[in-house]
């Protein structure tokens, strides 16, 4: 017999690092959810990304037991370490923070297409730049006409 789903909960911790301090152990807690029990799975299943932020999804179940599902880390994120920055433009319309390439906007789009709502490569590359837009990150050159998946 399948187990009742209590609810979801999402998160960001970067990997390998889950401990029971905020905001992991009050958002576990409030569920029932076993805390250290979770950051012990967590860092067990996130050794290889140490570091990296990464959005973690949290089913619970009303017999306080809880599956999770890790996701790659967010484009944001990816897009500040090829750039070397600290973080996005004040003003993304005026001021350019950063340039990328289209190569390092297709290794980033390869890496984040399984969580993306979309089915081909040149549509991940576009949804990728225009991050990088909204970030002040401009992207060089134009756009590659033949994408090989």
């Amino acid at each position: 017999m399948a187990k009742e789903v209590a609810g979801q909960l999402k998160l960001q911790i970067k990997g390998g690092a889950a401990n029971p301090s905020p905001p992991v152990g009050p958002a576990l807690g409030s569920k029932g959810i076993n805390i250290m029990e979770f950051c012990k799975q967590f860092n067990a299943r996130t050794q290889d990304k140490a570091g990296k932020v990464l959005p973690v999804v949290i089913t619970y179940y009303t017999d306080k037991s809880f599956d999770f599902i890790v996701k790659t880390p967010p484009v944001a994120i990816q897009l500040l370490e090829v750039s070397k920055q600290k973080g996005g433009s004040a003003e993304p319309n005026r001021k350019k923070i950063a340039e990328v390439t289209w190569e390092q906007v297709k290794a980033i789009a390869e890496e984040k297409m399984p969580d993306l709502n979309c089915f081909t490569l040149e549509s991940a590359m576009r949804m990728v730049a225009g991050t990088a837009r909204s970030m002040g990150i401009a992207v060089k050159g134009d756009f590659p006409e033949n994408i090989t998946n």
